[in-house]
């Protein structure tokens, strides 16, 4: 089947599919005991965010891109974005849980952290499946049910906290794979390799640094290869992500902090408070000022 044949869907298409309404922005939880008598997409899609996917009982057959999985009771598999997924047979007694993220909502959460390269079964593409033991299963099972849980209610600090337990869940699930898959170290292929230099120095330089060329000059390659890696590997090319990352930020000193606007353009070393409201509103849709004042 051609690319152009396979339908592209959304986390927001799947919740809407599923019946379900969206929980938090860039993250949902799906849980389903018996539900589907049938298939719910029996054709093949594209999904653009991440999945991973536990099967608490029963067992589910799934063709991603070429390759055929049979996910089992207490099996793990993580799906990365772009992958085409085809639901090939669920059975009767199928119980699930479903963590869909988007790469935006990974990089609010794991971009600031030194040890970003935790999250490297993440960007690679290789497929895999993890098997939990009762402990492991547990823990993953209260993880995601206390997660679930807060993203159904409203209080205070609800982001902090929802951000706090979803990387709690990731490292988790990061300590499994890496007990059982013992290559992790060197199973990133150069491209990968190259995506994980360029978030570490995206990391560090993103305040002073929004150029492709400055990021493409310290990883020794062209400006034009440097965002064809990275839209393979990540689906966004160099300035999508350059842009998201300060986006993020900005976001978040608009919601978090008291820091004026002015300020805050000089935090993120905009000539003024003009072009960083320009710059906003062009990576948003909507200016500093009103972000800020629709979180009142």
């Amino acid at each position: 089947m051609e690319n152009k044949q396979i339908k592209k869907h959304t986390i927001y298409d799947i919740i809407e599919i599923l019946g379900e309404k969206p929980q938090h922005e860039g993250l949902h939880i799906h849980t389903s005991k018996n539900k589907f008598k049938e298939v719910p997409l029996s054709y093949p899609f594209r999904f653009d965010n991440y999945a991973v996917l536990l099967v608490v009982s029963g067992k589910i057959k799934l063709q991603l891109n070429i390759l055929k999985y049979e996910v089992q009771k207490n099996e793990i598999i993580v799906i990365v974005p772009n992958t085409v997924t085809h639901i090939l047979e669920i059975s009767q007694e199928l119980e699930v849980i479903e963590i869909s993220f988007t790469l935006d909502f990974l990089l609010k959460n794991v971009f600031n952290k030194t040890e970003i390269e935790v999250f490297n079964f993440l960007i690679a593409k290789n497929i895999f499946k993890l098997v939990l033991n009762k402990k492991e299963l547990s823990i993953f099972k209260t993880i995601t049910k206390f997660l679930q849980g807060k993203m159904d209610d409203a209080f205070y600090y609800k982001d902090e906290i929802i951000l706090h337990t979803f990387n709690l869940l990731m490292y988790e699930l990061a300590t499994i794979y890496k007990k059982q898959i013992t290559t992790y170290k060197t199973s990133l292929s150069r491209q990968e390799e190259l995506t994980l230099r360029f978030f570490r120095i995206l990391e560090e330089n993103f305040k002073s640094e929004r150029t492709v060329q400055f990021y493409a000059d310290i990883l020794c390659v062209t400006s034009g290869h440097l965002s064809k890696v990275l839209k393979k590997v990540s689906g966004k090319t160099a300035s999508q992500l350059i842009d998201e990352v300060v986006t993020i930020e900005a976001r978040n000193l608009l919601a978090n902090s008291s820091l004026t606007i002015a300020q805050i353009a000089d935090e993120l070393q905009f000539s003024d408070q003009s072009s960083f409201g320009k710059y906003f509103k062009k990576n948003t849709g909507i200016s500093p000022s009103a972000y800020r004042k629709n979180l009142t």
